[in-house]
């Protein structure tokens, strides 16, 4: 006899849910909000999985929830939002009508807005605190605020000096350096001198430790930018604990440290992943939204726009950057993401960190327009864009192969040791440099900004007066030095992001661009190139190629191109320099992608080894890399799969066969003879199924319907995909390649004429794509002509027996997710000493 808790019953024929199921007496607003449960209606589960027999919801178990490192089911999560969106809409064969329904649809319909709104609100709140601690802490390696007219100790330099014109030479009364804080002179004097580098350097250094640290301690995915992880993620990938509570934290107050620092590195693009954590946070709070992995990878996506709007204030910006850099779903997202940037924009505005009306530190305006010969100066610096990007691409990835090589020696210093090495090095170079010294968002206003506009020239841009080769040859010096420092600092384990480093970078270049010709016009003043320019009025802005060469250095490195040049437009507010920023980001990305065929956060995908496909169309589309030939030259062959017959089990011999294997799948065939395939169940749904029975271990369990003279087994069909994704072993690999990027499937079966022949997973067909020969390898070993010990699986090939067998379920951290760990086993992640 079958209790009621048992696995399944003879009778219990339907399949399972990913959700919790319970009773009906619910209202609708209880429903809609996901108070009920959420797993799948009976309409829907025997349209996703064709069953003999109803069955019903109180006898029925749950499905396994995902694991970490695997890749979700698109078609069921598609498929149980459809069909919950059924039962709230009124249609027939639904519970409720009628008023109830639709207070039903409305309540459901508000859960989005109420995660979006209150992820800008939060988000905003955020970006403000965060500006007004990274500038206080920024300050303070400089010196602090006493409590003269200035203020307090926690008022950084811009509220403490606050109404002294320092154009005149007003002294701040209420700043002290750390010189004369200790009555030993001030800058100019050589021991005061030394004594504020010698501040300036353990504040950076110690600043930099507390944010590697936290790292290390509290959240490991709260390092790096976050983006190329995000995007795999809202791809379907599942990384537990990557928005998380923990990683938010950490990623806030690790961000405004690292930032502080002066390393070489950016808020802008952690912002991005800090704005998904907190909208991550709100969908906990709506069971509809968090029991759908497909639904919540919308909402997150949506949310992305307003990390963007906070960081750069781009509401606009930060929704064409959602859509063209992270999204999957456009249609469903502009008008979601549109919402959530604006909420977080109007909310900073509202709070204003400066004081000043900006959004962010570095908005600035231009009333100037520009004349057709600088179109060629404009160009050249798309160009040397293009040219940073594919360098630094490449610099970036070679240090972390470098770092690879000697991750098994004793050469190579542990995570928090770097950091400490780099902001050591970063504190010593950065300070005798005027240029790199001050925080880079102040650096970045100052190039944009013209020298009868800038009212403190904290870099000295402007104190000299007219331009000069000497300033044009110290802005470059910069740029290298900061190009260097920038393609080390980016990949260390604290929050780093690569966008306002990169708008640094193309700024010096453009401004020492735009002062050479303003020299030249100067020397040729009479040329014909010239004969445009006014008499009397200043004919170049140096500051303009700030701009266009900070938009050129950004496409570069990311390949963005709509949301660059608007983000761009939103920052200057200038509209006669859109056509110079749209050709320069053209130039850029064409010279970038010639050098380097990935923008940095595709390259990081690839080192990391996250098993995303890109989506068709993208700058990196997935159908430009698909080798010649068909399926079944890359498929793993029938003789080199474990698949399981659909008689002659019991559930000991089925936990037995777990518990000695790493497969993550099995296709299960009518017979080992005929291999007529019946299905596919994943490792997971078969090791939830022997667990949650009650039923004796020596019981028979089928994947079939049993025969009449059994009086109890134990039913597998519920948790088996009785209609798996199936194509011809003949068809070409573009097909099949089309399939895991359209339909988001984690794994495609071959058969020939209902015959089983092979399988390919999203894993399997990221290796194929990226040139991995994975496949080769295991093959050769298989044939014993390899001596690859990483694991003894019985010879069989990638795909189900490299736990890979649920698409990029990498689902093991052992050698399955080799490519996943390399950049993250250069140490240990837990454990032994923090130095």
């Amino acid at each position: 006899m079958m209790s009621a808790a048992g696995a399944s019953s003879l009778n219990h024929s339907g399949p399972p849910s990913r959700g919790r199921s319970s009773s009906s007496d619910n209202s609708p607003l209880q429903e809609a909000f996901g108070t009920r449960g959420h797993g799948l209606p009976d309409s829907a589960r025997n349209w996703a999985f064709p069953a003999s027999a109803p069955a019903s919801d109180a006898a029925r178990p749950d499905r396994a929830a995902y694991e970490d490192m695997t890749a979700i089911d698109w078609i069921l999560e598609k498929t149980k939002e459809r069909q919950r969106l059924r039962m709230l809409g009124g249609m027939p064969g639904a519970e409720r009508v009628g008023l109830r329904g639709y207070i039903a649809q409305l309540a459901d319909a508000s859960q989005v807005w109420l995660v979006l709104i209150g992820t800008g609100l939060v988000v905003g709140a955020l970006a403000a605190c965060m500006d007004v601690a990274t500038a206080w802490l920024g300050d303070l390696k400089m010196g602090f605020c006493t409590g003269a007219d200035g203020g307090s100790f926690f008022l950084n330099r811009d509220f403490c000096c606050f109404g002294y014109d320092v154009d005149v030479g007003k002294k701040c009364a209420g700043w002290l350096s750390w010189s004369e804080a200790l009555h030993m002179g001030t800058s100019r004097s050589a021991i005061g001198w030394l004594v504020e580098y010698s501040f300036f350097i353990a504040l950076s250094v110690l600043f930099a430790y507390m944010a590697a640290c936290l790292i290390r301690r509290y959240a490991f995915f709260a390092k790096h930018s976050g983006i190329p992880e995000l995007k795999t993620v809202l791809g379907g990938f599942v990384m537990n604990d990557f928005l998380g509570g923990w990683t938010l934290a950490a990623k806030s107050f690790g961000l405004c440290l690292a930032v502080a620092s002066g390393m070489w590195l950016g808020k802008e693009g952690p912002l991005v992943h800090v704005a998904c954590c907190v909208a991550n946070q709100f969908i906990r709070l709506f069971k509809a939204i968090d029991a759908n992995e497909a639904r919540r990878r919308e909402v997150l996506a949506a949310a992305a726009a307003a990390g963007i709007s906070v960081a750069f204030g781009s509401p606009i910006g930060g929704v064409l950057f959602s859509i063209e850099t992270l999204s999957y779903f456009p249609d469903k997202t502009m008008w979601h993401a549109f919402v959530c940037a604006m909420t977080a924009a109007v909310m900073l505005q509202a709070i204003d960190p400066f004081r000043s009306g900006n959004l962010v530190l570095y908005q600035s305006s231009y009333t100037v327009d520009w004349h057709d010969f600088e179109l060629v100066p404009y160009m050249l610096l798309g160009i040397f864009g293009g040219l940073y990007g594919g360098l630094f691409v490449g610099l970036n990835m070679a240090v972390q192969q470098w770092k690879i090589r000697l991750s098994h020696s004793s050469l190579l210093p542990s995570p928090v040791k770097q950091v400490v090495l780099v902001a050591l090095v970063t504190a010593i170079v950065n300070y005798p440099n005027f240029y790199m010294k001050v925080p880079t968002s102040r650096l970045v206003l100052n190039l944009f900004t013209e020298c009868a506009q800038l009212l403190d020239d904290d870099v000295g841009l402007c104190k000299t007066g007219a331009a000069s080769g000497a300033t044009v040859v110290l802005l470059l010096f910069a740029a290298v030095l900061a190009f260097a420092l920038t393609a080390v600092t980016f990949g260390l384990h604290v929050p780093a992001g690569i966008l306002l480093p990169s708008i640094a970078i193309g700024a010096l270049v453009g401004r020492a661009f735009g002062i050479g010709i303003e020299l030249f016009v100067r020397a040729v003043p009479d040329s014909l190139f010239f004969a445009s320019c006014a008499p009397d009025v200043p004919c170049v802005t140096p500051g303009t190629y700030a701009v266009v060469g900070a938009a050129a250095a950004l496409a570069g490195v990311t390949r963005m191109t709509v949301s660059i040049v608007v983000i761009m437009f939103e920052l200057t507010g200038a509209l006669t320099f859109v056509l110079p920023i749209m050709m320069a980001v053209m130039l850029s990305k064409w010279v970038g992608d010639a050098l380097s065929e990935h923008s940095i956060y595709e390259a990081w995908i690839r080192f990391n080894g996250y098993p995303l496909i890109a989506s068709e169309g993208s700058a990196s589309s997935a159908a430009a890399h698909v080798p010649p030939g068909r399926a079944v030259d890359h498929m793993t062959a029938l003789v080199d799969l474990h698949v399981l017959p659909a008689t002659g089990h019991s559930i000991t011999s089925l936990q037995q066969m777990l518990a000695t294997s790493s497969v993550q799948g099995f296709p299960v065939v009518a017979d080992t003879n005929s291999a007529v395939l019946l299905g596919y169940i994943s490792r997971t749904e078969l090791a939830s199924a022997l667990t949650s029975t009650s039923l004796r271990p020596e019981t028979p369990a089928f994947f079939v319907a049993p025969g009449s003279n059994i009086n109890s087994a134990l039913d597998l069909r519920p948790w088996m995909d009785q209609t798996p994704l199936t194509l011809s072993a003949h068809a070409p690999m573009q097909l099949v390649v089309m399939y895991f990027q359209k339909l988001g499937v984690r794994y495609v079966l071959f058969v020939d004429h209902g015959i089983l022949q092979g399988l390919l997973t999203r894993k399997d067909a990221w290796h194929v794509l990226n040139g991995d020969g994975r496949q080769e390898k295991q093959r050769a070993r298989h044939e014993g002509d390899s001596g690859d010990d990483d694991g003894d699986d019985g010879g069989q090939s990638v795909g189900l027996l490299r736990g890979q067998a649920d698409s990029p379920d990498a689902s093991s951290r052992g050698e399955s997710t080799q490519q996943f760990q390399r950049a993250y086993s250069i140490v240990s992640e837990s454990g032994g000493p923090l130095l």
